[in-house]
């Protein structure tokens, strides 16, 4: 099922750290060329190194809030590794903030990343796919906060509420030109970012409060960004918004 993968060009925002970082060793690991992009080129270079696998990662400077400067960059992603078959457009921000604490900057900052960097850069990649007649995968990533209420993530909520809906929107508008467009919605998940957090009291209680008691890791994505990027699984699933989140959505 997973072979599609291999020898394909893929282009992951956010690639530095977390689930992104991750789900670039796991598309290297199955054989496809991947352009890791991200504002940190150092951790891009670390990443490039610690990956392994038939495919390769490509190091590309990209940050999504400089609209101006995404089309070049995703030009300079396909004069790199040739035409981008898949985009994983995972490039976002999540301040942890009750509503009453949240500032403009803070709410500025996260719908300048999650929303308008995620819509400009799926509409620099389709324009390249749709020029050349080429069919292709793009995959969000949103959250389970774009679908249910959780705790001090009201305005990062709000911007992944976004990202369903323009995934959503994307789908149907595209379907004609053979690109499909899903999204990831995770839980709580625990990366390098917030496993402090997690093993500390608070979040502790957070994990207790969950169906399962548990976090998932980031290996627990993995599996459905591969399906969804998949040419022959994923071929009729365009438009979905799909949870892993132990049910936690439905609490």
């Amino acid at each position: 099922m997973m072979g599609w993968i291999s020898g394909k060009n893929v282009l992951v925002t956010g690639a530095s750290s977390g689930i992104g970082k991750h789900f670039a060793k796991a598309l290297c690991a199955r054989g496809a060329t991947v352009i890791a992009a991200a504002r940190r080129m150092s951790a891009l270079e670390e990443l490039a190194a610690e990956a392994s696998g038939p495919g390769r990662i490509l190091s590309l400077a990209l940050d999504v809030t400089d609209v101006a400067g995404i089309d070049a960059a995703v030009a300079e992603a396909e004069r790199q590794a040739g035409p981008l078959d898949v985009l994983v457009n995972n490039a976002g921000i999540a301040p942890v903030r009750r509503a009453l604490e949240t500032s403009v900057d803070e709410f500025d900052a996260m719908f300048a990343t999650n929303v308008r960097g995620s819509f400009f850069v799926a509409q620099a990649v389709a324009r390249r796919m749709v020029a050349a007649g080429r069919q292709g995968r793009i995959v969000n990533t949103a959250s389970v906060a774009g679908m249910v209420v959780m705790p001090q993530l009201t305005a990062y909520g709000m911007t992944k509420a976004a990202v369903i809906h323009m995934t959503r929107c994307l789908a149907v508008e595209w379907a004609r030109q053979g690109i499909s467009v899903n999204a990831i919605c995770p839980g709580y998940v625990e990366t390098e970012l917030n496993a402090d957090f997690l093993a500390s009291e608070a979040g502790q209680k957070v994990i207790a409060s969950l169906p399962r008691r548990r976090a998932a890791t980031v290996a627990d994505l993995e599996a459905l960004l591969l399906m969804l990027v998949d040419g022959d699984a994923a071929r009729c699933i365009s438009g979905a918004a799909i949870p892993v989140d132990d049910a936690y959505s439905l609490m």
